[in-house]
């Protein structure tokens, strides 16, 4: 994870060995993992299971939940064995008490402003598209928008083209990235992955 000194990097909608390994060797902080219905990155526990075993303890393996009942996340994480839950819809604060569990990892993923990271008991904070998983971009460039306090992660839209303008702009702790780095919607591309992690870690925020 993240020493403070580089940006986090965390690589989402991983589904085949190939990707996880590139993510890996390219020097992910996390790579995630989606049980949320209805999305053409969706895994289940099993082969999820197979793709977190391969990676080491130092990167954060993250399942990926939006608005499904929290019996039903907490059986898939554990079936899964991902260390982070990251919950992606209008989850109550009650949620991430009831998922708090020794060595889990909890994110919240939100598009709405929020002051700090923390409100809910999550430990990092994803600010995120109206629309996830689109990849349609945001304008997280406008003078409206107020960083909020503590670790927090950026997403939506990002791409190796535009993650290091990103930082920049918000000074974002770290990023997020699933469609950014697809070469069509659901499937992954190495190249893309690779670039995207060295552009997040270039010299220059801005």
């Amino acid at each position: 994870m993240s020493d403070g000194k580089s940006v986090f990097v965390k690589i989402c909608g991983l589904k085949t060995p190939h990707d996880v390994d590139v993510a890996v060797e390219a020097g992910a902080d996390a790579v995630g993992f989606v049980f949320a219905p209805g999305s053409p990155r969706t895994v289940d526990a099993a082969p999820a299971r197979e793709l977190a075993a391969r990676v080491p303890d130092g990167v954060l393996t993250v399942g990926v939940f939006r608005g499904q009942p929290v019996e039903e996340v907490r059986r898939l994480a554990e079936e899964s064995g991902v260390r982070g839950v990251q919950l992606h819809g209008d989850e109550p604060a009650e949620y991430y008490a009831l998922l708090r569990a020794p060595g889990r990892t909890l994110l919240r993923a939100t598009a709405e402003h929020v002051a700090r990271c923390g409100e809910y008991g999550e430990d990092l904070l994803l600010i995120d598209a109206p629309d996830p998983g689109s990849g349609k971009p945001w304008n997280w460039g406008s003078e409206q928008f107020t960083a909020p306090e503590g670790r927090w992660l950026l997403a939506g839209g990002l791409n190796p083209g535009n993650v290091r303008e990103a930082l920049g702009a918000t000074g974002a702790w770290g990023v997020d990235v699933s469609s950014g780095v697809e070469r069509e919607r659901g499937v992954k591309s190495p190249e893309l992955i690779r670039a995207f992690i060295e552009a997040a870690r270039g010299p220059s925020r801005g």
